[in-house]
């Protein structure tokens, strides 16, 4: 599972998500991207499971890169618990992807495989996403 080695904070506020990527809006590595089309937290493991359909659709053939890092803490609250006596103990990490976010890039295989590849990855994520291609592409 992907999660950052050490933070300066064990614990994070939730944040906003409002408004669109203005950075990591393009694909820049590879030929095909995988787009947000919305905001939302992915998390490590679907993160994870995106990368093992990807690689295994691909015969273990090109290159694929993961833009998105899961850096930001998520407590949770044990269950059965009364409210207040602070904050719970951290439980996951996400990575929070804007609308319009590049998730994922692949390269070195055919137009048709990557298309299915990224296809196979976009039912592991909880998000409507679209499949983008670099704007030189043949």
């Amino acid at each position: 599972m992907l999660m950052p080695k050490r933070v300066k904070f064990r614990k994070s506020q939730r944040g906003k998500m409002k408004g669109k990527a203005t950075r990591g809006h393009k694909v820049s590595f590879g030929d095909f991207g995988l787009k947000a089309l919305e905001p939302a937290w992915i998390t490590s493991r679907q993160i994870e499971s995106c990368r093992v359909a990807i690689t295994r659709k691909m015969k273990r053939d090109g290159k694929v890169w993961i833009r998105i890092f899961p850096d930001k803490p998520v407590s949770k609250k044990p269950l059965e618990t009364r409210m207040g006596k602070g904050k719970g103990a951290p439980e996951f990490w996400v990575a929070p992807v804007r609308r319009g976010r590049v998730m994922f890039e692949v390269a070195g295989v055919s137009k048709e495989i990557a298309m299915d590849a990224l296809k196979l990855a976009s039912y592991k994520l909880p998000i409507k996403v679209k499949i983008v291609s670099r704007p030189d592409y043949e």
